[in-house]
């Protein structure tokens, strides 16, 4: 009976063994959450006064002032900065019928589309997404 006792004694030492080294070699001891920086900084400190600052400068263009020339001109038309030559606004006539027909008010109502056409198909989907996106928003838990 003493052997039988030694024995189940050192078969309970060897599990909380294998158990306690199973923990330290599977399970993750750390309890802090790490962080990765790979992103760069919004802003670059300063070296004299450790103020921060944006990193882009910000470009102010500069705006035309001459009613003539916004009158007659497409101002800043012409992609390159040094002496360039805006477009000329030209007469009704000279410029083509398909032009004049487009539409610049807001899109007809639902009901007056035709539903064999795919733009009546893709705003229908919007409107449903629209309005699902805004009964999650309010939906509370």
């Amino acid at each position: 009976m003493a052997a039988s006792c030694s024995g189940a004694f050192a078969f309970q030492v060897l599990r909380a063994s294998v158990t306690t080294s199973y923990r330290l070699t599977f399970l993750p001891t750390c309890t802090q959450v790490q962080q990765m920086n790979y992103a760069k900084p919004l802003f670059a400190a300063k070296k004299g006064k450790g103020k921060l600052e944006p990193v882009a400068v910000k470009v102010h263009l500069p705006v035309e002032a001459d009613p003539e020339k916004l009158v007659n001109f497409v101002c800043g038309s012409h992609p390159v900065k040094e002496d360039r030559e805006d477009i000329t606004i030209k007469d009704d006539p000279e410029y083509p019928e398909w032009l004049w027909t487009l539409r610049t008010e807001k899109l007809p109502p639902l009901s007056e589309m035709d539903p064999n056409t795919k733009q009546y198909w893709r705003r229908l989907r919007t409107m449903a997404m629209k309005q699902k996106n805004l009964i999650k928003k309010v939906k509370k838990f």
